[in-house]
């Protein structure tokens, strides 16, 4: 990976197996299944959405709208069921195996450390004690625009001090990891899941394909 200088990483469901936390938390969903269904209609709009000068007052008004509730009593609930309400499922949580090992190693080479997510990264406490190891660990939210906009990329870029073609980006996701990553210049490691992981066939344009942290570490140090 020459002229790579700073590895920022996804969070959810590229830290963490996000199958395992589905199962944990399905009681839970099931309590709060109306407030899940809009708010997960919600946030893909808001996958498609310019940046905005203030995401949280916008998309509290959109789940008001779709809830017929108040935009403050939204706003609530966001905070309380989903942000502050999942906090404790995470606490015991295990990470992928290697993925700390792979950081550490990572930030001995000389490697900045980064970590861009959809959801505010304290909502994972420590990250699994992953977070100290982090130059830069922000939540997409905060820059006005979600995945796979440029504008959260070039923010953590730019916290990162680098240029984006020195970053690599390593997710989970197609649609918004790989391709938000790659529109931002970066270069982009997906993380192999299902059937793709199964016969071992990597998504058009990805830089790296990955199986677990190891194989990553391995491919981006040699």
């Amino acid at each position: 990976m020459e002229g790579i200088k700073a590895v920022a990483f996804d969070i959810d469901g590229t830290l963490y197996a996000d199958w395992k936390l589905n199962v944990r938390l399905s009681f839970y969903v099931l309590r709060h299944l109306s407030f899940f269904l809009r708010f997960s209609r919600v946030r893909d709009k808001m996958h498609r959405t310019a940046p905005l000068a203030d995401f949280f007052e916008y998309q509290a008004r959109l789940l008001a709208f779709a809830m017929k509730t108040t935009p403050e009593e939204a706003k609530s609930n966001i905070q309380k069921i989903c942000y502050d309400g999942m906090k404790p499922y995470f606490r015991k949580f295990k990470p992928y195996p290697h993925a700390k090992e792979c950081m550490e190693k990572l930030k001995e080479k000389g490697y900045k450390i980064g970590i861009l997510s959809d959801f505010p990264p304290e909502q994972k406490g420590d990250i699994w004690g992953m977070r100290e190891l982090c130059d830069v660990c922000i939540g997409s939210e905060e820059s006005g625009a979600l995945k796979p906009s440029l504008y959260p990329f070039g923010i953590l870029a730019m916290k990162l001090g680098v240029k984006p073609g020195e970053v690599l980006y390593v997710g989970n996701s197609i649609r918004y990891d790989v391709k938000g990553a790659l529109n931002a210049g970066m270069r982009s490691a997906y993380l192999l899941k299902g059937w793709r992981k199964i016969f071992n066939i990597p998504p058009k344009d990805v830089d790296i394909c990955f199986k677990n942290y190891r194989q990553l570490l391995d491919i981006v140090l040699k």
